[in-house]
Formats: C-alpha cells, sequence, structure tokens
C-alpha cells in the first residue's frame, strides 16, 4: 500500500520540519524526490539524509516567489506525479501593526508561490496522465488565530486555491487537496521561542502544547503520514477538501 514506485514528487520547501519529513515519506515509498528550497544548505542536508537511505531525492534551489525560477526548475524536472506545496513563513501581528512590506512579503511566499507552483506543475502533471497538488494551509485559515492577521489571511487563500484547482482540473485527473495543522513542533517553533521567550521558553512550550485539546504539538512525521495517504493512489477518491491535523484545536477549544 502507499507505493510511489516509478512516481516522481516534488516538495517546496523540504529542506526542514513539515516538508522535510513529507519528503521522507514519499522517498521511503518509492518516489524521487525534489526538493526545492530558497536554502540550499538545508535542501542538500534533506537530500544526504534520503539517499544515504539508498534512496532518490535532488536539490534544487529555487526561490518560489519569483516566477521564472520556478518555471525553469519544473521544466528540468519535468513530468511529475505529485506536487507538495509546504514553502512558507510566518509572521506575528494584527492589520493595524502590520506594514506594507512584511503583508507583501507574507502574500508573495505564501500565496504567490503556491500559485506559481501550480502554475508551473499543470503542464508537468498532463505529462503524467494527472497526478496530486497537496497544499500546506492551516487551522488559521479555519478560525480566528490571534496576532496572525497576514498568515491567516494568506493561508485562507492557500485553502480557497486547493477547491478552484481541485474543480478546475477534475476531468484531467488531477486532484488538489489541503492540508490544515495545528501547531507542530519544527525548528521554526523552537526558533520563535528564543527570538521571543529568551527566559521563559519552558512556559511558553507547554503553553503552546496545551493550546492543543490533545495537549501537545504535532511532530513533522505525524503530517507526513497524513500527506503520504493523500498523495497516494489509495486516496484516489479524495479532491477539493482541507483536512484539518490539530489535536482538536477547530472543534473541541469551546
Amino acid at each position: 500500500m502507499f507505493s510511489f514506485q516509478n512516481k516522481k514528487a516534488v516538495v517546496t520547501g523540504g529542506g526542514s520540519g513539515i516538508g522535510k519529513a513529507i519528503a521522507v515519506a514519499l522517498a521511503q515509498k518509492g518516489a524521487e524526490v525534489h526538493i526545492l528550497e530558497m536554502d540550499a544548505r538545508r535542501a542538500n542536508q534533506t537530500v544526504s539524509e534520503i539517499t544515504l537511505q539508498g534512496l532518490k531525492a535532488v536539490a534544487h534551489q529555487c526561490n518560489v516567489a519569483i516566477q521564472s525560477e520556478v518555471e525553469q526548475v519544473f521544466e528540468k524536472i519535468g513530468a511529475v506525479h505529485v506536487l507538495v506545496n509546504n514553502a512558507g513563513i510566518a509572521h506575528v501581528g494584527r492589520a493595524d501593526n502590520t506594514s506594507e512590506e512584511d503583508f507583501d512579503r507574507i502574500m508573495n511566499v505564501n500565496v504567490k508561490g503556491v500559485y506559481n507552483c501550480i502554475r508551473a506543475v499543470i503542464p508537468q502533471l498532463r505529462k503524467s496522465n494527472g497526478g496530486v497538488i497537496l497544499n500546506m494551509a492551516s487551522i488559521a485559515a479555519l478560525v480566528g488565530l490571534a496576532d496572525r492577521f497576514a498568515y491567516s489571511t494568506a493561508k485562507g487563500a492557500v485553502k480557497a486555491m486547493t477547491m478552484s484547482v481541485a474543480k478546475d482540473y477534475l476531468h484531467e485527473n488531477i486532484r488538489c487537496i489541503s492540508i490544515s495543522p495545528a501547531r507542530v513542533h519544527t525548528p521554526f517553533v523552537d526558533g520563535f521561542l528564543v527570538e521571543n521567550y529568551g527566559d521563559n521558553q519552558i512556559e511558553m512550550f507547554e503553553k503552546l502544547s496545551k493550546s492543543q485539546p490533545i495537549g501537545r504539538m504535532a511532530n513533522p512525521e505525524e503530517i507526513g503520514y497524513l500527506a503520504l495517504y493523500l498523495c497516494s493512489d489509495e486516496a484516489s477518491f479524495i479532491t477539493g477538501v482541507d483536512y484539518p491535523i490539530d489535536g482538536g484545536f477547530t472543534t473541541l477549544n469551546n
């Protein structure tokens, strides 16, 4: 089950965290994984971890916010079966204290970057007679989160794009789905705590963990396993839907 033998997958932002976990999970099931990353060092580290297991992976340095770069990389990769739009950046702030510069930066990566990759992958999916686009949304697209104005706006757009793409390419055997995680324990979270709560990291980690009713953050691998299923042939009846993976955050926090 969940075999990706003879399939090619692209994972953006696959150098760390959720993207890395998804890339590893796909490779372990036989996919040839192509990792798109701004940070070449991180991309190469993930590729090394995968290839040391005797599996297939290739790194591509790419800024997903620049359409010409994205198109060149996808043309180089050729026909693919899976695209995972995971690359994204975070921002803390409300509407009245979010600068235009920060808002544009979030939109360029988290919205335009997803659009650029979808636009570039459609011709490559057609060469494979269809496939899957999996977008990383967030619970921020589903519920109100304090101090996450620009980020929530961007993730809401990702969810909407998912539904639009699923509808438009339904009859070309191209499925489109999104995942909406709650907090996931990634290097980003650790860095955020160091930067903002230097003397109070342990207490804040516990507070962030317990904001999920299940009492902890997700592990990146748990997101990776859901992604693996949704991109597999076993999930061929699933399209045009968002999957919260949130420890009960969106339903049990009343």
